[in-house]
């Protein structure tokens, strides 16, 4: 089975299609690719696989259960998480409290518990900063958990955000286009990086990118979209060398 299932998934602002009849099948353990010119429907895909946006049409499951109609934090507490297109971090917290943020539901203990610092507060935060360094000793972050996350260089915002994204413990993990900005060395590390989350947390990665490098280097299969529809489908060297993807990325010869 499919970890992740999209059917004839679509949305429509007033006459627009803005995704159309979007059916993909992510398997456990892959590292699958969704690409395509700017404005072809890419970010709305995520956001309707988070919740921030309700399907007009067709259904999305995760594991077999179809998550059609639960909200954001529903759906993250199921075994979603995402990073975004634009760098969402918490800028004036430091760099392990804005992956503690990402495990806040893993903590047991109560508000009352928290306000007094009795009972569980103890033992609880103190697993919850081991177990978010652990995650930030993964990303090359360590050394920078007590630094305020806006004075992080760009590429390492970027990572933090994977990290925080991987605190609340997902099956499936959406990058909404994790080498955007970066350098050809910090694109190469998180390509690296990557791999290295996919292998050894046992997760399940798809992605939105512009980097048709790090697509070609990393991803097994991909879909393309296209004017909010499916174009090509299909193993990576497969659908890169397609002319119809060709096409819709450098227009036709006149």
């Amino acid at each position: 089975m499919a970890i992740l299932e999209t059917n004839g998934l679509g949305i429509q602002f007033g006459g627009l299609k803005a995704v159309d009849e979007f059916s993909i099948k992510v398997e456990k353990g892959q590292l699958y690719g969704l690409i395509g010119p700017n404005g072809a429907g890419k970010t709305t895909v995520f956001n309707l696989i988070t919740g921030v946006y309700k399907p007009t049409s067709g259904t999305f499951s995760l594991g077999g259960e179809i998550l059609n109609g639960l909200n954001p934090v529903q759906i993250n507490r199921k075994g979603i998480a995402r990073t975004f297109q634009n760098i969402r971090l918490f800028s004036k917290m430091t760099v392990l409290d804005n992956v503690k943020v990402g495990y806040a539901s893993s903590i047991k203990y109560s508000m009352a518990e928290s306000i007094l610092r009795i009972g569980r507060y103890s033992k609880e935060e103190k697993n919850a900063n081991e177990r978010c360094m652990e995650l930030l000793k993964v990303f090359d972050l360590d050394k920078e958990a007590s630094m305020l996350a806006s004075n992080l260089p760009y590429g390492k915002q970027r990572k933090l955000e994977i990290a925080r994204a991987m605190a609340t413990g997902p099956k499936l993990l959406l990058l909404d286009e994790p080498a955007a900005g970066m350098n050809p060395n910090e694109t190469a590390e998180l390509m690296n990086t990557i791999r290295f989350v996919r292998d050894n947390f046992d997760m399940t990665i798809l992605l939105i990118e512009h980097d048709m490098k790090l697509v070609a280097g990393i991803c097994e299969e991909l879909t393309v979209l296209n004017f909010g529809q499916v174009l090509s489908q299909g193993e990576t060297s497969k659908v890169l060398n397609d002319p119809k993807v060709i096409t819709a990325y450098l227009g036709e010869d006149e």
